[in-house]
């Protein structure tokens, strides 16, 4: 039986052009890029290079005296430790997130309140967005300092009202820090066309080698270090950083820029496809966030008496590799906190399955994942009213 993997939100597998990028740059710029001699100037000089490549992708630019940086790191969630604990840290800081945060930026926010911090959050509305009219509200009437808003959801795909935070970002003063680390890769992304301060991705999402993410910052925004022991990246983010990985990283999102609109359509298809099929073998079953927009490839849906655990562990063991949330909770049974704060009923909490697909998803993988989760799902809903 054939393994069909649809957790491409938790993680993607490596392109092997990236691959390929990767080794190549390995084996022949090895040398440490902080060392003077001429090996270690040419990794040097292969590192920023890749790091011009990616800010210039993600619609950034490091030239001249205004420009902007890029702060290369271990991933999205240090990404999001650096932009939200460094924004603060040194200023007298109101940091307020949305609810449907990454647990990366939630914990980081329980982090700063436990060193007696300001910190707050804001609502979602029914439909897994950001709700816009309170959080003009509480933004118009609060002192806050730093605000972060994912660009989009992990675990609903939900496109989240960043270029209007911008907006109001520009007539308040806050610092605007967005997560785009499910967005790059999927979507089109443009630092200054969102006219946040502070942007974070992850090159794992998108095809790219785990183990190296980004923090862009806006020119003139700066943040105090988490680490300290060296003074690479401007001392912002100590350690010698990893060459080959930094190519990696350009590469994937090298490729998804060359074949962004071909994948896009695709991935948009067959996510339809989908769920077209799965709600018709089940039709009371209820897709989240279905009427607001979405990242092309991720499906969160509820099947209504079918507990999320059981079907997760038959899909499995009929081959379908899915989620029922985001990977960083992984191991835990706790309801999703995305569903919850949009105030989903617990009975559909409890059964919501998260379907993320990727470039490399198949027509045929789609054909047979709807037939082994529409029986697995009978089966196990079956099974429950014994």
């Amino acid at each position: 039986m054939d393994r069909i993997y649809l957790d491409h939100n938790a993680t993607t597998p490596l392109d092997p052009r990236v691959a390929e990028a990767m080794t190549a740059c390995a084996l022949t710029h090895f040398a440490n890029p902080s060392s003077q001699h001429r090996r270690g100037r040419a990794a040097r000089q292969v590192l920023e290079e890749a790091r011009e490549a990616i800010a210039e992708m993600l619609g950034a630019s490091l030239a001249g005296r205004r420009g902007d940086r890029l702060v290369f790191t271990s991933g999205g969630t240090e990404a999001n430790n650096l932009a939200l604990c460094g924004l603060v840290e040194g200023r007298a800081a109101v940091t307020i997130a949305s609810a449907i945060e990454h647990p990366s930026v939630t914990a980081a926010l329980e982090r700063l309140a436990a060193q007696g911090r300001t910190t707050a959050t804001l609502p979602a509305t029914p439909d897994g967005v950001l709700d816009l009219n309170v959080a003009r509200d509480w933004l118009a009437n609060s002192a806050a300092s730093v605000v972060s808003v994912m660009l989009a959801n992990h675990e609903t795909g939900a496109l989240q009202p960043v270029t209007e935070l911008a907006e109001l970002k520009r007539k308040q003063g806050f610092l605007l820090h967005t997560d785009a680390t499910q967005a790059v890769g999927k979507i089109r992304v443009s630092f200054r066309e969102l006219g946040v301060d502070a942007l974070t991705c992850s090159a794992h999402k998108f095809h790219g080698p785990p183990g190296i993410g980004a923090l862009l910052l806006r020119h003139g925004v700066t943040v105090e270090p988490q680490m300290v022991g060296g003074f690479q990246q401007e001392g912002l983010r100590c350690g010698t950083e990893c060459v080959a990985l930094a190519v990696g990283m350009m590469t994937a999102l090298r490729l998804w820029h060359e074949e962004a609109e071909a994948r896009q359509r695709r991935m948009t298809q067959l996510r339809l496809r989908l769920e077209g099929q799965l709600i018709e073998a089940f039709p009371h079953a209820v897709i989240h966030a279905a009427h607001t927009p979405r990242l092309p490839n991720t499906v969160n849906i509820s099947f209504p008496g079918v507990d999320r655990q059981a079907l997760l562990m038959a899909l499995d063991m009929d081959g379908v590799e899915c989620s029922t949330g985001s990977a960083c909770a992984s191991g835990s049974s706790e309801p999703s906190p995305t569903l919850k704060a949009m105030g989903v009923e617990p009975a559909l909490v409890d059964t919501s399955l998260r379907i993320s697909l990727a470039a490399t998803t198949t027509e045929e993988e789609i054909g047979q994942a709807v037939r082994r989760i529409i029986a697995a799902a009978k089966q196990v809903a079956a099974f429950s009213f014994r």
